[in-house]
């Protein structure tokens, strides 16, 4: 591998560690449902159990703020205490209505706080989607899709020599999107001659370069992540930083009055020419497709899995614009939280929602998936997830690691790539 590769896969791995899961620190709070799998019926009573511990040990008369309630609504227990011996056990009540009841919990040790929490799930796999499914949702699409057809794919290729290996190529790829757009991306190669599988990797939320993945393509599967915002992904980091306090700041939202103008409208067509230019590839083998990502990549991944039926098995982590109404119904709704402070005035923004909600697009899914999330996620609820999970009647397997939040751990992200290759390469 090129001294320059070696580098950056390197830094990248390090700086996703350090995403990925929560600082360790000597002080530990550590908060649990009293039932092995956070799991309960609705009307059933939990408890959690709060500790803080230094060096393994519990911190004598620590004092902590706790409260407890539904995910993302006002909570109806908000107390404090002080752990005599390290340690306490709560009633926490329950839920009536299939959700998830969470305990978070603040301590004060030596001056400073640590946060921690822990989410019980009431019936999660009864949880039913807020959101409108419009009556014209399908032909919408198909008619993106067509418009989509129509516009020649112009790609164009540009090698860049000092991240490629020994086995892979990597190049900066530039195509024409839908619309007057550009979509950029990285593509990684296997340079041995023959077909090989395919996945598209769709990013989270944010602006920011990308580098490709590596791995896969080292593994003989050809790989192509991209960018959603209509710029090059190889670019200085500076670019970034200034459009995202500039520009491209709230773009979760841009023109969301309008279904026909709304910023995501491009960005799953553009998903979709993304597979077009891979089907492109002569070294496409034509028929093993996957899609990949969190977060928004998660979304991106159910939502070009529904649109594009070349897409044969997905991988999606914690998936956002997931069931995003739900605040209206006095539940937690995804991110990005556009109807957090209700905005039922907003019927505009309503009635855009139904076209781009993730739940409407898992309805029509079709191919084999694989999901993974934790009950601590603050910032995509697993109530909204679950929305969006729960009506998905492809085959599907979810995979929880329930203490995450918005992370995950490295077997997470083993187990998603082990599956995704294994069915890609037929194994």
């Amino acid at each position: 591998m090129h001294k320059f590769s070696k580098i950056i896969l390197g830094l990248l791995f390090l700086a996703a560690a350090a995403v990925a899961q929560p600082v360790e620190t000597a002080v530990k709070v550590v908060v649990a449902p009293d039932h092995a799998d956070w799991l309960y019926h609705t009307g059933e009573k939990a408890k959690f159990t709060i500790t803080v511990l230094r060096n393994g040990n519990p911190v004598k008369n620590v004092k902590v703020d706790y409260e407890v309630g539904a995910e993302k609504m006002k909570p109806v227990i908000k107390q404090t205490a002080t752990l005599a011996n390290g340690s306490l056990t709560l009633e926490g009540g329950t839920l009536r209505e299939p959700g998830f009841l969470r305990c978070t919990v603040i301590a004060e040790v030596d001056g400073k706080t640590y946060k921690r929490l822990a989410t019980a799930g009431y019936d999660p796999e009864k949880i039913k989607p807020t959101v409108d499914n419009p009556a014209d949702f399908d032909s919408f699409w198909e008619k993106g899709k067509t418009e989509l057809s129509k516009i020649p794919l112009d790609a164009k290729m540009t090698l860049l020599p000092e991240r490629c290996t020994e086995n892979v190529n990597v190049y900066h790829v530039n195509l024409q999107g839908y619309g007057q757009s550009r979509l950029y991306g990285i593509l990684c190669l296997p340079k041995k001659e023959g077909k090989y599988p395919a996945v598209l990797r769709v990013p989270g939320a944010g602006i920011r370069p990308y580098m490709g993945d590596m791995a896969k393509a080292e593994a003989g599967v050809i790989t192509f992540e991209i960018g959603i915002h209509g710029i090059p992904v190889n670019l200085d980091p500076a670019v970034y930083t200034s459009l995202s306090s500039g520009a491209l700041s709230g773009y979760q939202m841009f023109n969301m009055d309008d279904k026909d103008r709304f910023y995501y409208k491009r960005v799953y067509l553009n998903c979709v020419r993304a597979n077009d230019f891979i089907a492109s590839l002569p070294a496409y083998d034509g028929q093993n497709l996957g899609v990949q990502g969190g977060s928004q990549g998660g979304a991106l991944s159910i939502v070009t899995a529904a649109l594009d039926p070349r897409v044969k098995y997905l991988a999606a982590m914690y998936p956002a614009l997931s069931d995003v109404t739900g605040y209206l119904h006095n539940r937690a709704g995804g991110w990005p939280h556009v109807f957090y402070r209700r905005n039922e005035d907003r019927k505009d923004f309503i009635a855009t929602a139904g076209y781009y909600d993730v739940v409407n697009f898992a309805r029509r899914v079709k191919a084999a998936g694989r999901y993974t999330w934790g009950f601590n996620d603050e910032t995509c609820p697993p109530t909204s997830m679950y929305a969006s999970y729960n009506v998905i009647t492809a085959p599907k397997d979810l995979s929880l690691y329930l203490e995450t939040g918005h992370w995950a751990y490295p077997d997470q992200h083993e187990e998603q790539n082990g599956w995704l290759i294994g069915k890609l390469k037929g194994k």
